[in-house]
């Protein structure tokens, strides 16, 4: 190649990378205008969501734990027994159920009699004690059917009658009474026989001497008369005076035997007799009733248990036959299983008894149950409040899957009535007036930007985070976009290249 042809191609190839240094330079090259142009923040967006038909619901949510009602442990006491508390036999078994007036367990062959109460068994009854334990005792009886006379708090013979019918009708022999107490019944009883025996002869006295003269008596006495009067007459027409005065006094003699038989004997001294052996009778009698009081039949403390509330379950046994008895014999609760949550003074205003609620099983099941007692917390310095709730009508499977389980507790506390049109709480701001409004974003017909319009609306219910809304004072539908807030161009690039 000729030298000045090499040479033309060199300025050319120089030339050309000149060229292209200097564009790529330019390139990289800004202003200072252009820098801080780049230096201002990207134009923010607008973030909407569309408006929602839906409905809403607010509801309480907490947990509870399921448990059967009042567990109760039932303790037995052995004051002035003779012999060792050994379980003899009726021993239940864990899940049995029982009612008042059953038999829970015997021991030393005496039962242990069920019956309702909220006072515990703490002594034994004796006829002639009083009390309130004597009240529910007769109360209890009552319930039962035995009647203990007047329902008061006094232990008459009445309620001695009641409890040996109570033993009677459970298969067993009435609580044994003391060999004391029957033998001073037994003397007083005969006491009455001998105060009546004694009225009885009193009485017969009585009789024997108000009886009065014969028939014959009386004529016998009234021909005496009449014969004094006739010698009388016959002295008085002989003039003999002597004679006259023997005859009068004959006749007077025999006219105050008369007059005696007439008005009758007198019974002054048995009428006395009889009046103080009926009164040795009456205190005789007396005597027989307080010792029958003391008597009857009495009521010991280890074979009975009160128990607040009926039926029971039995949820654990802690003695066996041929065992003897050391602390609490067994514990019963109540036959329902309830759930037992708490919630916080804010719930605690939503809430009522009989309100529904449903129960999570552990399965995931739902079941129903309802409020059935709203109480303080056991702890003083907490605001919680203890809510019971029962569950509805449950399956013996799910019995058993719920027992002693914590389940979750979802109360419904308000619904709408039906769809409402609802949109996020981000979208509600506060007019100048305090009214509620929504920027609502429309299409523009004459721009490629869309334009905003604020809609008075009222607000309904609101939860989950989402309000329902109606519009005062302009339109909105179902799928209207809302403005909730602003995002960043960039931000939104930077979110959707994560994306």
């Amino acid at each position: 190649m000729h030298a000045r042809t090499r040479t033309l191609l060199v300025v050319i190839t120089v030339a050309v990378g000149a060229l292209v240094a200097g564009v790529y330079a330019g390139t990289r090259i800004t202003s200072p205008a252009d820098a801080a142009a780049e230096a201002e923040p990207p134009q923010a967006s607008e973030v909407t969501v569309p408006v929602e038909s839906r409905t809403l619901e607010s509801e309480v949510v907490t947990r509870g734990d399921a448990s059967y009602t009042g567990a109760v442990d039932v303790e037995l006491e052995f004051t002035g027994t003779e012999s060792a508390p050994v379980v003899t036999g009726h021993v239940p078994e864990v899940g049995d159920e029982a009612d008042a007036g059953d038999v829970l367990l015997e021991v030393i062959g005496r039962p242990v009699i069920a019956l309702p109460g909220d006072l515990p068994m703490y002594r034994s009854l004796q006829p002639g004690m009083s009390g309130p334990d004597v009240e529910q005792l007769e109360e209890a009886l009552q319930e039962l059917g035995f009647d203990p006379g007047s329902v008061d708090e006094t232990y008459t013979a009445a309620t001695g009658r009641a409890v040996a019918a109570l033993f009677e009708d459970a298969g067993y022999e009435p609580p044994a009474v003391d060999p004391e107490v029957q033998a001073e019944l037994e003397s007083a009883e005969e006491a009455v026989r001998q105060a009546e025996d004694e009225v009885a002869n009193a009485e017969a006295a009585l009789a024997e001497a108000s009886s009065g003269p014969s028939k014959s008596e009386k004529i016998s006495a009234q021909n005496d008369v009449d014969k004094a009067e006739r010698a009388l007459e016959q002295a008085r027409e002989q003039g003999d005076d002597e004679a006259i005065a023997d005859a009068q006094a004959q006749l007077d003699l025999a006219q105050a035997r008369l007059e005696e038989l007439l008005e009758g004997p007198d019974t002054s001294a048995e009428e006395d007799a009889l009046e103080n052996a009926k009164q040795r009778l009456a205190e005789a009698r007396e005597e027989r009733d307080a010792a029958a009081v003391a008597a009857s039949t009495p009521l010991p403390s280890s074979e009975a248990a009160f128990v607040p509330t009926f039926p029971r379950r039995i949820d654990e046994v802690n003695v066996e036959r041929g065992g003897t008895v050391d602390g609490p014999v067994m514990s019963i609760s109540g036959a329902d299983l309830v759930v037992n949550a708490s919630v916080d003074a804010t719930a605690r205003e939503l809430i009522s008894k009989e309100d529904e609620a449903i129960l999570e099983l552990p399965t995931g099941e739902n079941v129903t149950a309802t409020i059935t007692k709203i109480g303080e917390s056991d702890d003083e310095e907490s605001d919680e409040f203890r809510v019971v709730l029962t569950p509805d009508e449950l399956t013996d499977e799910h019995v058993e899957v719920l027992r002693s389980a914590n389940v979750r507790v979802t109360i419904p506390v308000e619904s709408t009535d039906g769809e409402v049109l609802a949109v996020p709480l981000a979208a509600l701001t506060t007019g100048p007036d305090e009214e509620a409004r929504i920027e609502v974003q429309r299409p523009d017909a004459e721009d490629d930007e869309p334009a905003t319009e604020l809609v008075e609306v009222e607000v309904g219910l609101t939860t989950d985070g989402y309000a329902e809304v109606t519009p005062v004072d302009g339109e909105l539908a179902e799928n209207d976009l809302v403005i909730v807030g602003q995002e960043n161009d960039a931000e939104a690039d930077d979110t959707d290249d994560d994306g």
